[in-house]
């Protein structure tokens, strides 16, 4: 259950709202990044032009994965549900931006805040979350982080929102870490209602 007033829910985007087919193991084989180290950092650690270059293969994977990524089941009744509520909503992601819009875009996704590693330090940091807490004028903690991994439970402990890990049936090892788990958005659909306790026609 929710343990404070919901207020603002902010989402992750791949694997939550939308089917992403990313292989990291590819990418880090691609860029000669470890599996110890956080590919994002990898990055940026290197020097300036070896830095754009590995932006760029990585920004090419991204994009090659947007053109094919799919809607999630859920996805459309939770958003209606919190538009019926009037409760806002974001989504925070660690993308780039190009290939988040078009995810969006191409599967008729409609929130209106989108934060990508370009706007805020990536997570597991707390910034973009925080972020969109001052930006509602709203306290952390009546905030919901929705996502499918752990970066996503480690953003949403360091900016102390509350946090649903999203498994679609998979056995999570960090799934204790979550305030809410659930197997997928229709799930989540059902805790909001109960916490609300309202009862709500989805179209």
């Amino acid at each position: 259950m929710l343990t404070h007033k919901l207020l603002g829910v902010i989402f992750d985007l791949d694997n939550t709202l939308v089917s992403s087919s990313l292989n990291f193991d590819n990418i880090r084989k691609a860029l000669g990044c470890s599996k110890n180290i956080d590919l994002l950092n990898f990055v940026d650690s290197l020097p300036k032009q070896q830095r754009i270059d590995a932006h760029q293969v990585l920004v090419d994977y991204e994009i090659n994965d947007a053109n094919s990524a799919s809607k999630l089941a859920g996805t459309d009744e939770l958003l209606a549900l919190l538009s019926k509520l009037s409760i806002p909503c974001a989504i925070v992601t660690r993308n780039c931006k190009q290939a988040a819009l078009i995810k969006l875009n191409n599967n008729n996704i409609d929130v209106p805040i989108l934060l990508t590693r370009e706007d805020h330090k990536a997570k597991p940091a707390p910034d973009a979350l925080l972020h969109l807490a001052q930006y509602w004028n709203t306290p952390p903690e009546n905030l919901l982080y929705v996502g499918d991994y752990l970066y996503d439970l480690q953003a949403a402990q360091n900016a102390n929102t509350m946090s649903c890990l999203v498994t679609y049936a998979k056995a999570l090892s960090y799934a204790g870490l979550a305030d809410i788990v659930v197997d997928d958005l229709s799930e989540l659909c059902d805790v909001i209602k109960q916490n609300m306790r309202v009862l709500l026609a989805i179209p």
